[in-house]
Parts: C-alpha cells; sequence; structure tokens
C-alpha cells in the first residue's frame, strides 16, 4: 500500500511548488522555444496533481482492506454493491474517502462553472459580433467599426476571426494575413479548450501558486503556438511589426471569451520572432514529454488499476 501512496504523492508535488519555483520553471528558456513541449508539460502537471489529490485519499481509504490498493478498492466496490457500505473503515479512513469525493465535485463544480460561464461569454460576443460588425468575405473575418486597433478569435464551433477597422487601417496587407492567420491558429487548435483547465484549477485553488502561474503561462504558450503558425506562413517580420503597431496602440484587453494577438506575454513573443527560427536540442521536448508522462504514469494507475480489477471481477 505504501508504494501506491507514494506513486499519488509524487505527482502531488510539482503542483504544490512555491511562488519562486512556479516562477523559474514558467520563465525557463527553453518554455519558450518549445512552446508545446512547455504546454504539455504544464498540462501533464496540473492533471497529475488533481488525479494524485484524489488517489491518496482513495489510497488510503481502503487501506485496511486489503494490503494491495487494487483489492482494497475492489473490496469496497463489492462491499457497496451488496448493501455492507462502509463497513471496516474507520473514521480516519472514511475521511480520506470523503476527501477524494468532496475534491472530485469540487473540481467539477468549478470546471462546469467555469465551461458555462465561458459559453456565455463567447455567446453575447459572437451575437454582438453579428450584429454590429461587418463581414469580410474575402478574408473571412468580421470587421468592427472604431479606431482602436484589434483582433481577436471567439472559438468555437461557429468561430469568429475579429477585426477592428482601425486595424485594418493601421496594418498592411502582409501584416495582416499575418493576423489573420494567428487568430486561424487559435480556433483550428481549440485553444480556448485547452485553457479552460487551467481557468478551472485557478478558480478551484486560487491561492495556490503554481495554479496561479499556470493561469498566467499557458495563455503566453498558446500565442506563441499561433505565432509559429503565422510566422511559417507569412516569416517573423510581418508579425513582428503587426505585434508592435497594435501593442503600441492597444488600450485594453480583448473582450471576454476572445483569444487577442496583443495583449499577452508580448515582449516574450517579440523576442521570438526577431531572434528567428532557433535550433533546439531534440532531446529538449523528448525530455520534457518524458517527464510529464512519468509525472501522470503514478496517479493514473492508482486510479486506472482498480477499475480495471473491478471490471474484470464483472465480466
Amino acid at each position: 500500500m505504501t508504494a501506491w501512496l507514494i506513486a499519488a504523492a509524487v505527482a502531488l508535488l510539482p503542483l504544490l511548488l512555491s511562488g519562486r519555483a512556479a516562477e523559474r520553471l514558467a520563465g525557463a528558456g527553453w518554455t519558450r522555444r518549445c512552446p508545446r513541449a512547455a504546454l504539455i508539460m504544464w498540462q501533464a502537471i496540473g492533471l497529475a496533481g488533481g488525479m494524485g489529490a484524489i488517489g491518496i485519499g482513495l489510497v488510503a481509504a481502503v487501506a485496511p482492506l486489503a494490503a494491495v490498493f487494487p483489492h482494497g478498492a475492489h473490496t469496497l466496490f463489492q462491499q457497496i454493491v451488496e448493501g455492507r457500505g462502509l463497513d471496516g473503515l474507520g473514521p480516519a479512513h472514511v475521511a480520506a474517502l470523503a476527501w477524494s469525493v468532496g475534491l472530485i465535485g469540487w473540481l467539477a463544480l468549478h470546471t462546469v462553472r467555469t465551461a458555462l460561464g465561458t459559453v456565455r461569454s463567447r455567446r453575447r460576443q459572437r451575437l454582438l459580433v453579428d450584429i454590429v460588425a461587418d463581414p469580410d468575405v474575402l478574408r473571412d473575418a468580421y470587421v468592427l467599426p472604431g479606431e482602436r486597433p484589434v483582433a481577436y478569435c471567439i472559438p468555437g464551433r461557429r468561430a469568429r476571426i475579429v477585426l477592428s477597422a482601425g486595424a485594418v487601417k493601421l496594418l498592411g496587407d502582409e501584416e495582416l494575413e499575418a493576423v489573420l492567420d494567428h487568430e486561424r491558429a487559435h480556433a483550428a487548435g481549440r485553444h480556448d479548450l485547452l485553457l479552460l483547465p487551467f481557468l478551472a484549477l485557478a478558480q478551484a485553488f486560487p491561492r495556490l501558486p503554481a495554479a496561479r502561474t499556470a493561469r498566467q503561462v499557458v495563455p503566453a504558450l498558446l500565442e506563441m503556438l499561433a505565432d509559429d503558425r503565422a510566422r511559417r506562413a507569412h516569416g517573423e517580420l510581418p508579425l513582428a511589426r503587426a505585434l508592435v503597431r497594435m501593442a503600441a496602440t492597444a488600450t485594453g484587453p480583448a473582450p471576454a471569451g476572445g483569444l487577442a494577438l496583443a495583449d499577452t506575454a508580448v515582449v516574450h513573443r517579440l523576442e521570438r520572432l526577431i531572434s528567428g527560427p532557433q535550433r533546439q536540442p531534440r532531446w529538449v521536448p523528448a525530455a520534457a514529454y518524458c517527464a510529464a508522462g512519468l509525472l501522470l504514469s503514478g496517479p493514473a494507475a492508482v486510479l486506472v488499476t482498480p477499475v480495471l480489477c473491478i471490471t474484470l471481477w464483472r465480466i
């Protein structure tokens, strides 16, 4: 049973990083050179932390029922099916089980609340754009009136790429196409869905430094991924010029529910674009992927193995 507790507990460590340690991880140079690998690392940290916290409670709860966790979980499930409830569990074990069940409910609640809030905000913004903006068929975008230069994406099944008249006036043709490709990358990659779990985690645990840091870092990584698609098609300079011009005249954030071009980590993104493509040793992203897999393996085993045992028992 101890080995199972350790497997779940190790996954919690990255999520419990101090604020300074989380910031150091977020600011590491390799994360800007390999934003996809960095994003997967942060996803693994969040997912493994949640699964590990749930798994610790489950392992502790079934400890009196068997020497090995999967057998204990199977025994508890069998007791519940047969109507014997929590026989054999002491108050501490019941508390551990309540911890896991409560944590699942807490995370689910905030995930649903965040998702519903995002959907409502996005629906309002989409309706506003449909009413106020003029469709630009050639660019497959919507143009809002106003001098403030704005470019953002309202993602979803009916995605909208939105520009302002000020952005069209400010940017040259090549720069505008680079901006549009950037926003299309957000829509095609469903970056909103990748961001959603981090928004929910930060709301569920606002005092957790790693959750707050991830909430700030992940949007920047998604912007870098979209930058990479745009610069592959148009080169670095058009997008860099567009970023500078729009950031210099920006007066506020993008509308709620949108993913905007020039409001997230502009300085770091400009450094990436101006320095051009940099050769990165292949072992760096490979090491990040391996670390993410190892981080997830422990809590995944804790949660999946009992399910397999119960499934085989029922068969």
